[in-house]
C-alpha cells in the first residue's frame, strides 16, 4: 500500500502532468512561435467586434484568483492525510454540542443519523457532549441524556427578520433558549450529515488547540449507497474546493476569504453569539457564507479541521440546480450587502462575478475556435491553467472520494471519467443556474430532498 506522503506525491506530478498537456493542446505553451497564426482582429473583427472578443477573453481571469488557491492548497498540503491522531485526551476536552438544524420533513432521517452520530461520537472516545436538533415540527425523538430536541415556536420573530435557517440558528442563541457557556463549542451540522472517527478526532483537536474561534473540513459525498451518479459525480469538484481552496484560506490565513460551507462548522458559542445570525433577509438565503463575512470583519480567526464527514449529492437533477440556484442569489445578497466592507469581501466578490459571468466565458470555448484572436503568450498560458486546474479539480474529487480497494481498477478508472464526462453537464447546470438566479425570484430557500429510501429486495 502506497504511503500517505507517495499518494501525495504521485498526485502533485499528475496535477502538473494535466496542466502541461492541456496547455500545448489548447495553444497555451508553444514549442514554435512561429507557427502560430498571424492575424489581426481589429482589422479582421472591426473594433466592437474585436473589444467583444478580448472582453471575453478577459472575463476568464475572474476565475483565476480560487483557481490558484486551488492548485496551491492541493500541492502545499499533504492531500491524502493519514489518520487523525489525537493530540489530547477527550476527558480534557471542552462541552461539545453537535447542533443539527431541519425543517421537520424527514424524522426518519434525523433520528437515524442522530443515533449514527452518537455511536460515532462514543466509539471515538468523545464523553462531554450532547446532540441537539432544532426543527420547525416536532421529530419525537426517544428521551436520552445526550439528545435535545428544540421545536422553535411559529410565532418565533428575530429582531432583523430573519428567516429559514438563519432564524433557526439565532433561535438556539436566545438567552430563554441557550443552555450552552460562552467557552463552550457547537459543530453545526445539516440533517444528513454523517460524522467519521476521524472527523470527531479533527474536531477534539480544534477545541482542545483553542487558537480560533471557527473552524471548517472536508465533506464527501460517494460514500455508501450512491443514489444518483451524475450529481455525485459532479461534486466530486467540491471535494477538491475543500482540500484546495477552503484548506489553504483556512491553514495559511486563518480567514474565511472565498467564505465557508454551513455544515462541519465548528463555532465557540461566545463568538458565535457575537456574530450572530440575525442578519435580516440578505443573510438568510446564504446564511453561512453571511456569518463567515461578518465573522471575518470583526477580527474572528478561522482554521481547517482534520477528518472529513459524508454527505449525499442532491438526487435529482432539479434539485442540484435548484441547490446552485440558492448558493448563487445568496451570495451576491452578501457580496452587495453594505453590513460586510469591501476590503473584507473582495476576493468573495471576484469569485460570485466569475460565476455570475458564466454564461459569457463559456462563449469562449466556441468563439475561440470559429474567432480566434491573438494574445501574449503569458494570457495564453495563464487561459490554459485555468482550464486544466478546474478539470483535474473533477478528477482530484474521485480519487478522494472513491475507493480503489473497494471498486478495483477498473471501476474506478471509469468514475474517473465518468466525472470528466459530467462537465459540460454541470456547465450547463451553472450556466441555467445563473440566469434563473439572476431573473427569478430573490429570498427564497429551497431544501433538497435529503431522504434515502432504498428499494426492499423481496
Amino acid at each position: 500500500m502506497l504511503s500517505s506522503r507517495m499518494k501525495h506525491i504521485l498526485h502533485c506530478i499528475l496535477l502538473a502532468l494535466v496542466v502541461v498537456v492541456f496547455c500545448l493542446v489548447s495553444g497555451g505553451l508553444r514549442w514554435n512561435s512561429d507557427n502560430q497564426v498571424k492575424l489581426d482582429p481589429w482589422n479582421d473583427y472591426g473594433l466592437v467586434g474585436a473589444f467583444v472578443l478580448y472582453f471575453l477573453r478577459i472575463l476568464t481571469f475572474l476565475s483565476f484568483p480560487q483557481v490558484l488557491f486551488n492548485f496551491v492548497g492541493l500541492t502545499m498540503y499533504n492531500a491524502f492525510p493519514d489518520k487523525v491522531v489525537l493530540k489530547g485526551s477527550p476527558l480534557l476536552a471542552p462541552f461539545i454540542c453537535i447542533r443539527v438544524v431541519t425543517r421537520g420533513d424527514y424524522p426518519h432521517l434525523v433520528k437515524t443519523n442522530v443515533n449514527r452520530n452518537m455511536n460515532k461520537c462514543t466509539e471515538a472516545g468523545l464523553e462531554n457532549f450532547q446532540i441537539e436538533v432544532v426543527s420547525d415540527k416536532p421529530i419525537g425523538l426517544a428521551p436520552h441524556r445526550r439528545v435535545r430536541e428544540l421545536v422553535i415556536p411559529a410565532n418565533y420573530r428575530t429582531s432583523t427578520g430573519a428567516l429559514f435557517k438563519a432564524r433557526a440558528l439565532q433561535y438556539c442563541l436566545e438567552n430563554s433558549v441557550n443552555e450552552l457557556a460562552d467557552h463552550d463549542w457547537i459543530v453545526h451540522l445539516d440533517e444528513e450529515t454523517l460524522l467519521t472517527e476521524n472527523s470527531v478526532r479533527g474536531i477534539l483537536n480544534f477545541v482542545l488547540d483553542g487558537k480560533h474561534q471557527f473552524g471548517q473540513g472536508l465533506i464527501t459525498y460517494a460514500n455508501e449507497d450512491v443514489v444518483n451518479w451524475i450529481t455525485t459525480l459532479a461534486d466530486s469538484f467540491r471535494v477538491a474546493d475543500d482540500m484546495g481552496k477552503l484548506r489553504l484560506q483556512f491553514s495559511m490565513f486563518h480567514k474565511p476569504l472565498f467564505s465557508m460551507k454551513g455544515s462541519y462548522v465548528v463555532t465557540q458559542v461566545g463568538a458565535e453569539k457575537q456574530v450572530s445570525f440575525d442578519n435580516g433577509l440578505d443573510g438568510s438565503v446564504a446564511e453561512d457564507c453571511f456569518f463567515a463575512m461578518k465573522a471575518f470583519s470583526q477580527g474572528y480567526t478561522f482554521n481547517f479541521v482534520e477528518g472529513e464527514m459524508w454527505e449525499k449529492s442532491p438526487f435529482s437533477l432539479l434539485d442540484f440546480l435548484q441547490q446552485r440556484k440558492r448558493w448563487l442569489q445568496g451570495i451576491l445578497l452578501v457580496v452587495h450587502s453594505k453590513v460586510i466592507p469591501i476590503k473584507k469581501k473582495i476576493l468573495l466578490a471576484i469569485s460570485c462575478y466569475s460565476w455570475v459571468t458564466l454564461p459569457l466565458s463559456t462563449s469562449n470555448v466556441i468563439l475561440a475556435g470559429l474567432c480566434p484572436i491573438t494574445c501574449p503568450p503569458v494570457i495564453d498560458f495563464l487561459c490554459g491553467f485555468i482550464g486544466a486546474v478546474n478539470i483535474y479539480m473533477y478528477v482530484f474529487g474521485v480519487i478522494k472520494s472513491f475507493s480503489l480497494y473497494r471498486f478495483g481498477i477498473l471501476r474506478f478508472m471509469l468514475c474517473i471519467c465518468g466525472a470528466l464526462s459530467t462537465i459540460p453537464f454541470n456547465i450547463l447546470i451553472e450556466n441555467v443556474a445563473v440566469i434563473w438566479g439572476l431573473f427569478g425570484k430573490k429570498h427564497k430557500f429551497y431544501v433538497v430532498n435529503k431522504e434515502y429510501k432504498p428499494p426492499i429486495t423481496v
